[in-house]
């Protein structure tokens, strides 16, 4: 299988929330986990995706991870196949942020794209945000706060639709608003009417 983007995203929704603007049929979505929640089970999530899909045209697959216990090994192992099969041209992993999950999908993601004989050497790496992030970025050290050095235009009606389409994930700190918001401010910071930010880690020509 071959495509130009690999998102790596830790849970179902982070994906739409951080790079929704770019996800296309060009694009494979590796999913770290889902389970079954006291408020949505495991297939209704997945159905909720499948859902986004459709607007996005994106591809995806799901890891077996146990939500809030990832295995770091298993993590850089998968990524590290995934990464080697697709051999995509840019990848997006998560922003670490305080989130459990998503700082060990974003150490394992570094793992697995270090320079390498094994690995294939994926030429532009960046990190994403999340709302999250964005109301709540705490760090004990200001220098690691996420500072976007990268933009991308995009269709912030379309990312919306696609986003609500996680019905059991839409949140007020993470709304539909909220995500405007943050689009709106990316993009007064880039020139656009709306974009996303990202952090580059690697850009090679």
């Amino acid at each position: 299988m071959k495509f130009k983007k690999l998102v790596i995203s830790p849970h179902i929704d982070d994906e739409v929330l951080g790079c929704g603007g770019i996800l296309d049929e060009d694009t494979f979505i590796l999913e770290c986990g889902v389970d079954d929640y006291h408020i949505v089970c495991r297939s209704d999530r997945i159905a909720e995706l499948k859902e986004a899909k459709k607007i996005l045209n994106f591809s995806f697959d799901i890891l077996n991870n146990k939500v809030n216990f990832y295995n770091m090994r298993y993590m850089i192992d998968s990524f590290s196949k995934y990464i080697n099969d697709i051999k995509p041209e840019e990848i997006y992993i998560p922003y670490p942020s305080y989130n459990q999950d998503h700082k060990e999908v974003y150490e394992a993601a570094l793992v697995a794209l270090r320079p390498h004989d094994i690995n294939y050497f994926v030429k532009k790496v960046f990190v994403y945000e999340q709302p999250h992030v964005f109301l709540w970025d705490h760090t004990h050290n200001i220098n690691d706060s996420f500072k976007p050095n990268y933009f991308k235009s995009i269709d912030i009606d379309k990312k919306i639709k696609a986003y609500e389409c996680l019905k059991s994930q839409v949140r007020s700190f993470r709304s539909p608003s909220t995500l405007k918001d943050m689009a709106k401010l990316r993009g007064k910071q880039s020139n656009n009417e709306y974009a996303e930010g990202y952090k580059i880690i690697r850009y090679t020509d």
